[in-house]
């Protein structure tokens, strides 16, 4: 089964686009876990406990692990040890933005998929199709090539307007970088069909815009919650033609409130409410 069979088979089954990113920032854990050894993966495993029938994915983010240096890595293993284990049919997607050489993707490949046992992966796209042939080859992995990021600087370069050739074929209608990305993907990277894209909710047109592009692609869509996405205006701009194609995160937003079980139900009938 490759990852797109994975998250269809379990957005069926839970009815759901959410993914929960399990950001887990050492210094915002809740108090009750202050005297727990591996207190980074039992949080993970309290808020898997709590939501496993509510999301599509979980994605955890590599950074809040590796700032603790081998003991935040251990705990990250452990918490991908526990999904594989108890949640086997839920998709495990490493955001960790991952892009270089080919060589030194090697090692990243080795770490996110041998060593975590990650699905999926964030990939950026600056070095090109080449240096990222190491992750395009493997059949079974997903990849989320960031195409719109949803942070506030993120159109410093990605919207930069670039005349791309087959955007739009007199060469006259200028496209932004972002766009250019999304069209290299589709046409270009994913001879095995599990190239997908990160856009973010932030930015709602621009989502609409990379939709029109790619057809029924999946997108990664960060910025629902704490980040202030429009959930509403995100869900007409991405849906793809099956009503679906979205994995929609929301991380500190579920996470740290105060009952993230609540907070995951209410963001999953909120969005299939609002895609019917």
């Amino acid at each position: 089964m490759n990852f797109q069979e994975k998250l269809d088979k379990i957005v069926k089954k839970n009815n759901s686009f959410v993914c929960v990113g399990l950001d887990s920032d050492f210094d915002l854990l809740p108090k009750k876990f202050s005297s727990i050894s591996h207190l980074q993966f039992e949080f993970n495993k309290w808020i898997i406990d709590q939501t496993h029938d509510l999301v599509c994915a979980y994605k955890p983010n590599s950074a809040f692990y590796e700032a603790r240096g081998a003991d935040g890595i251990k705990e990250l293993k452990l918490t991908c040890n526990y999904l594989r284990k108890n949640y086997p049919e839920i998709p495990i997607i490493l955001d960790a933005k991952r892009g270089d050489i080919g060589s030194t993707n090697k090692g990243y490949l080795k770490y996110a998929f041998d060593y975590l046992g990650a699905d999926a992966i964030t990939l950026h796209p600056y070095l090109g199709k080449e240096s990222l042939e190491s992750f395009l080859k493997l059949k079974d992995k997903g990849f989320f090539i960031l195409s719109k990021t949803s942070n506030p600087g993120a159109g410093e370069f990605q919207n930069l307007k670039i005349i791309p050739p087959r955007v739009d074929r007199t060469n006259k209608v200028k496209a932004s970088l972002n766009q250019y990305i999304a069209l290299r993907v589709v046409e270009f990277w994913n001879k095995n069909k599990n190239c997908m894209l990160v856009v973010g909710a932030t930015y709602p047109q621009e989502l609409a815009e990379i939709r029109k592009i790619v057809g029924d692609m999946t997108f990664l869509v960060p910025g629902i919650g704490a980040q202030g996405g429009d959930l509403e205006k995100t869900l007409k701009a991405g849906l793809n033609s099956k009503k679906s194609g979205l994995i929609i995160n929301s991380s500190r937003g579920i996470i740290f409130s105060e009952n993230p079980r609540i907070e995951a139900k209410i963001l999953q009938k909120r969005i299939n409410k609002l895609k019917n």
